[in-house]
């Protein structure tokens, strides 16, 4: 995670790939903590010196989202993780995402996450949408090495919102034969916690995701059948899970419907 940290700190630095926000706006990394911008410098004088870099919950409330090509050190880390030798598409075919989000806390937040290319500049858009509506998002996180059914753990508390991921389908009862779209950079989960996978018998996987099984509930970050994210997913071709006929996955968007 701290060559992870450096190498996205180090895109943020070199400013490079296409910005969708506010001109004269810094990209901030997901997991950059607020004092790595700073760095030894010569004395100045009190009216020269820069304002503090802002931290995730100091982030003006304006959308900003950023498309870049994988970094160097993020793609060596990705090797053997998020994707390894076998995976339906290169490295080369990803790109990495810098996205504001509201979270949970009502307040501005920045996080990463790695999508196909040929999709980026859509999903940023929909994103943009999310901000606007002022949509929830507990985490918006790059995904984490899936590395067998011991990893699809029951007691699972992370809430990451996700995009690419070389693994199978996963189900409510184990492991698919196929790559998930995931794998492909073409399928993006948000608030998995609030939105589970509900499998056709109605069985729940995550313990702390079961209540969510009812959809009447009300709380944050829950996605409904016509609202913001499902409107703003299908503005770009993409289509729900929670739309399935049998086993319901209220998490996913990708933009084949599988």
């Amino acid at each position: 995670m701290k060559r992870m940290a450096i190498a996205l700190a180090a895109l943020a630095a070199l400013a490079a790939g296409c910005d969708y926000g506010t001109t004269g706006a810094r990209p901030v990394g997901a997991i950059r903590s607020p004092s790595s911008a700073s760095s030894p410098s010569a004395p100045s004088s009190p009216s020269s010196t820069p304002a503090p870099t802002p931290t995730r919950s100091e982030l003006p409330a304006r959308f900003r989202g950023t498309v870049s090509p994988l970094p160097s050190a993020l793609a060596a880390e990705m090797r053997g993780g998020t994707w390894h030798v076998g995976c339906p598409v290169p490295l080369s075919a990803l790109s990495l995402l810098t996205l504001r989000y509201w979270g949970f806390d009502g307040k501005v937040h920045e996080g990463s996450m790695v999508v196909n290319t040929r999709v980026a500049h859509g999903v940023v858009t929909v994103f943009k949408r999310l901000f606007d509506a002022r949509f929830p998002i507990k985490v918006l996180h790059l995904a984490t090495p899936y590395r067998g059914p011991q990893d699809d753990n029951p007691y699972d508390k992370r809430d990451y919102t996700v995009g690419f991921n070389c693994r199978p389908v996963l189900t409510a009862h184990g492991e698919g034969r196929s790559f998930s779209q995931h794998a492909f950079g073409l399928a993006i989960d948000i608030n998995p916690m609030q939105n589970p996978y509900v499998a056709a018998d109605g069985f729940v996987k995550n313990v702390y995701a079961r209540r969510y099984k009812d959809r009447s509930l009300h709380g944050q970050g829950i996605i409904r059948p016509g609202d913001v994210v499902v409107r703003a997913f299908a503005a770009i071709g993409w289509k729900w899970g929670g739309y399935w006929i049998s086993a319901k996955d209220y998490m996913h968007f990708s933009l084949t419907g599988r």
